[in-house]
């Protein structure tokens, strides 16, 4: 910058020189309106209005200019600056505005296509029947109860009366994850049936005891459509003074007529089972032909396969030896026990041809049963 000096003559200072404050302005002006885009705009505006732009410098020379000839040089630099101030606020506004329509050109949403492009999913019909069965025995003032599905050995046969020889020990049916030979009561197995955790309820509850107990089970079964090696079972279990096989059988006819409809009947067939005696198998009528098609060919059904019947289960009342290792006085109280596998209900139900379907995840064997919640 020039040191003030009294005797210079203004118009010898180049950079206040009126043709060169107007050069200056039209570069500005040109850089401006050449700028495709508002960055090209900002690097032309750093150029042209920033610091070390050349107006800007040549605002800084009339500080050393005489005090008369100050004003005239201050207004025509400020002429053009504010010239270029304006160009620049037009062009940019207009850049903004094709921005602007661009984007909206570009960005547009098609708001008639259709909304759900993604298929909804559904809950698994697993989950939903047994959240069914659970809500049955719930309103009835059964307590659901869960248990380990790795579990010691002693809750899964030795407390449910299973022989140490007994065949379901087996490793050619049980899942043994710590134990080298089945029958011993410190080896680890994932649990063969839900009844684990009705010996844990009855350790951990004074009776009277009513609990429902839903969960995943493990078996050495080959997947095929009739089996499968991780299943789902709900158990049920009642302990109190004085019950008995008619408290069972009615308790079984509610279930079934809320889960499968009115009018429907269930019978009993004697069979045998460790942890329960006396035992029996547990039967429904068939909830779609319900008993018209035995004997007639004319009206086949699919469901029951013609006999009328469906079996569901074993039942039966909790063997005494059951309750004396869960520290349960036999004399006093008396107890039943019934389950069922929810696969195979769900077979009946939905004449699912298939078991491996709902192990395999495929959506469009869940998305028919809906999203009920």
């Amino acid at each position: 910058m020039s040191a003030p000096n009294k005797s210079y003559d203004p118009v010898e200072v180049e950079a206040l020189k009126p043709e060169e404050i107007e050069r200056m302005r039209n570069e500005a002006l040109a850089a401006f309106a050449a700028a495709a885009d508002l960055e090209a705009l900002r690097e032309a505006k750093a150029a042209h209005m920033g610091d070390r732009s050349p107006l800007a410098l040549a605002n800084r020379e009339i500080g050393a200019l005489p005090p008369q000839a100050k004003a005239e040089a201050g207004k025509r630099v400020g002429m053009a600056r504010g010239a270029v101030n304006k160009a620049f606020a037009a062009r940019q506004a207009e850049l903004e505005a094709e921005r602007d329509a661009r984007v909206l050109v570009e960005e547009a949403v098609d708001v008639t296509l259709p909304y759900d492009r993604v298929p909804a999913g559904a809950r698994h019909p697993l989950t939903t029947f047994c959240e069914r069965v659970e809500d049955v025995f719930t309103a009835m003032g059964y307590e659901v109860a869960e248990g380990p599905e790795v579990e010691a050995e002693w809750f899964n046969f030795d407390a449910l009366n299973f022989e140490p020889d007994h065949p379901a020990r087996a490793m050619q049916d049980t899942f043994f994850v710590a134990g080298d030979k089945p029958g011993r009561e410190t080896g680890v197995v994932l649990r063969t049936h839900t009844s684990p955790v009705q010996v844990r309820s009855m350790l951990d509850r004074e009776p009277p005891i009513y609990v429902v107990c839903p969960g995943r089970v493990y078996r050495t079964d080959e997947l095929d459509a009739t089996h499968t090696p991780v299943f789902h079972q709900v158990e049920l279990l009642a302990i109190d003074e004085g019950l008995t096989m008619a408290d069972l059988k009615g308790t079984i006819e509610h279930m079934v007529r809320s889960l499968f409809g009115e009018g429907l009947t269930t019978r009993l067939r004697p069979n045998y089972f460790p942890f329960t005696e006396p035992s029996a198998e547990l039967d429904m009528q068939c909830y779609v032909c319900r008993g018209a098609s035995v004997g007639n060919p004319e009206q086949p059904c699919r469901t029951c396969s013609s006999e009328g019947w469906i079996e569901l289960g074993g039942c039966g009342m909790v063997n005494p030896r059951v309750l004396v290792a869960a520290g349960i006085d036999p004399e006093k109280y008396s107890g039943f026990a019934f389950g069922f596998g929810i696969e195979r209900m769900l077979m009946f139900r939905h004449n699912v041809e298939d078991m491996r379907d709902m192990v395999e995840g495929d959506v469009r064997f869940t998305r028919p049963f809906g999203m009920e919640i």
